[in-house]
């Protein structure tokens, strides 16, 4: 059945792809973003600051939509705007959030015992502190802010939108060569080719991750295929610590790593964590949604951005 959907973002990386296998499936696609990158042909551009409430209610117009995917929505200001700006537009609104809302590092949350699986529940959206007056519009404060501004923007939609809500929490994304714009991956590929040194803990613990295509899958499910509400996590099958990872790595480059143990509380290298919050993904699972395991798509991953560091 086709359906009316607006992106918010999907201008890069699983974003963009989303993007187009919404289109190519044959729903009648808008984005919504500033206008620095145009989306395919086919699809309707609309140009608005999301922070603008003014200016993205002017954008909208009398347009409506089955569904909402928010790829970029990072504050609890921004969770409130888009609350006011598609209350009677939309049915249905997918925000894409983090792997990072379970971080024990950002926040007090409850300690889940390590090689548990992180449930969705184990953030309480319904009791969740929000606190709009803080300085959310400070692009610094944001970054530092990340995983509790997610936390708020989703409690935010959760309690007040009239609309059905839906939050995707994705794993670390990885794939893609040259569009993994994180630079995570390459971090590894670099260092391993180079013989440089990966700065690990020593009891550094394992972590879940999930495809770039995957992720564009999921979200492409979430806004088709499925009426669930409320938080989902999103991961491939497998989590791996940073030296099961750095061996896939070194396997596809035909190098050795070098790793060199931090003291605690130095920082290490990415994907090296002292603490738990590797999520599991059966409620996806139990929706219908089928995960392929982390073991078969990374070393693929890992060769396409060999490819993309060599040649720069």
């Amino acid at each position: 059945m086709q359906r009316t959907i607006c992106v918010i973002g999907g201008s890069r990386y699983f974003g963009k792809l989303l993007v187009t296998r919404l289109r190519d499936a044959g729903h009648r696609v808008t984005v919504v973003n500033r206008g620095s990158v145009r989306p395919p042909a086919g699809v309707e551009h609309l140009v608005a600051d999301r922070d603008d409430e003014a200016a993205l209610t002017a954008a909208l117009g009398t347009r409506t939509f089955d569904v909402v995917v928010d790829q970029v929505c990072y504050t609890p200001v921004q969770a409130a705007i888009a609350v006011r700006a598609f209350t009677g537009r939309t049915r249905r609104y997918v925000m894409t959030s983090t792997i990072e809302v379970y971080n024990p590092a950002t926040a007090a949350l409850a300690d889940v015992p390590v090689g548990t699986p992180v449930p969705e529940d184990a953030v309480d959206l319904a009791a969740w502190p929000v606190s709009t007056d803080l300085p959310w519009h400070d692009a610094a404060y944001r970054e530092a802010q990340y995983a509790e501004g997610k936390r708020q923007a989703e409690a935010v939609f959760t309690r007040t939108a009239p609309f059905a809500f839906a939050s995707v929490r994705t794993a670390h994304v990885l794939g893609g060569g040259a569009q993994e714009f994180t630079g995570r991956l390459a971090h590894y590929v670099r260092r391993i080719i180079l013989g440089e040194e990966i700065a690990v803990h020593a009891g550094a613990l394992p972590s879940v991750f999930v495809h770039h295509e995957e992720m564009a899958d999921l979200l492409l499910w979430a806004a088709t295929a499925t009426d669930f509400t409320g938080p989902l996590n999103a991961c491939s099958d497998g989590a791996l610590d940073v030296r099961e990872l750095s061996a896939i790595v070194a396997a596809q480059v035909g190098r050795q790593p070098v790793f060199r143990t931090v003291a605690p509380g130095e920082a290490a290298s990415p994907f090296s964590f002292d603490r738990h919050y590797a999520m599991g993904n059966a409620r996806a699972k139990a929706l219908g949604f089928s995960f392929s395991r982390t073991t078969d798509w990374l070393p693929a991953a890992v060769a396409e951005t060999a490819a993309a560091v060599t040649t720069v």
